[in-house]
């Protein structure tokens, strides 16, 4: 639910149709904020993954929104979580919930060791252009599967702070070759691409193919093409 176009009206019969394969569902919100965060994990979302955590305050005020009290200051009202999951109580709830917080910034780098500290916080998720840009002060152009070595230091450290705190690492990645990369480096967890390029990679291959075939050329106004 970050950068794309879903809401909770969207959101809500995906946590449905997904319950059935009784996976572990993550929501990944917009922004630290305590009603949208709440209202998932009432949807019956099992964990949140936060963006743009920048300090151990941000980090313990993120892992407040998940866990009721006296843990922290989750609103009571599991309007559907209370029927999606089995014996549902505070006490499950607080237990198993993830919090994940996504390291995407300059300042989420220089406070990695404090933010990986924080208490209840169970992972660390890498945001890969983000970081590239925070890190680089946007000296490095925006992109997946980084190769300079000072991106790969940094997403090692990532890593290493994650097992040394003894929680989770996840690394969002652009191909499986990079992913297995990430598995290599220490990382729990790698995500690659999403559905929306997959499908737009998907027709360009249909459209070049095309191209190959019929000995179209590739102009922007060859319709035969399209």
């Amino acid at each position: 639910m970050g950068h794309y176009w879903l809401g909770y009206s969207e959101a809500l019969p995906m946590l449905q149709a997904m319950r059935a394969s009784r996976k572990t569902l993550l929501a990944r919100v917009p922004w630290r904020e305590p009603g949208v965060i709440m209202k998932y994990l009432d949807a019956g979302a099992m964990g949140v993954i936060c963006p743009m955590i920048n300090s151990r305050e941000e980090a313990a005020e993120f892992v407040s929104f998940l866990r009721y009290p006296p843990k922290g200051q989750r609103s009571f009202g599991p309007t559907r979580a209370a029927f999606a999951c089995p014996d549902y109580s505070i006490e499950a709830a607080n237990a198993e919930i993830l919090a994940i917080a996504m390291i995407e910034t300059a300042d989420g780098v220089r406070n990695l060791k404090e933010i990986a500290a924080t208490p209840g916080l169970d992972g660390l998720y890498v945001g890969p252009i983000d970081l590239t840009l925070g890190v680089s002060g946007g000296r490095l152009p925006p992109g997946f599967d980084r190769e300079e070595p000072e991106m790969i230091d940094v997403q090692k450290r990532i890593a290493e702070a994650a097992r040394n705190a003894g929680i989770h690492a996840a690394l969002h990645c652009g191909s499986p070759d990079y992913a297995m990369r990430g598995i290599e480096w220490g990382y729990d967890m790698v995500t690659i691409l999403g559905d929306v390029r997959y499908l737009a990679s998907a027709a360009s291959a249909s459209v070049d193919a095309f191209r190959r075939l019929s000995g179209t050329a590739a102009s922007a106004g060859d319709l035969g093409a399209y």
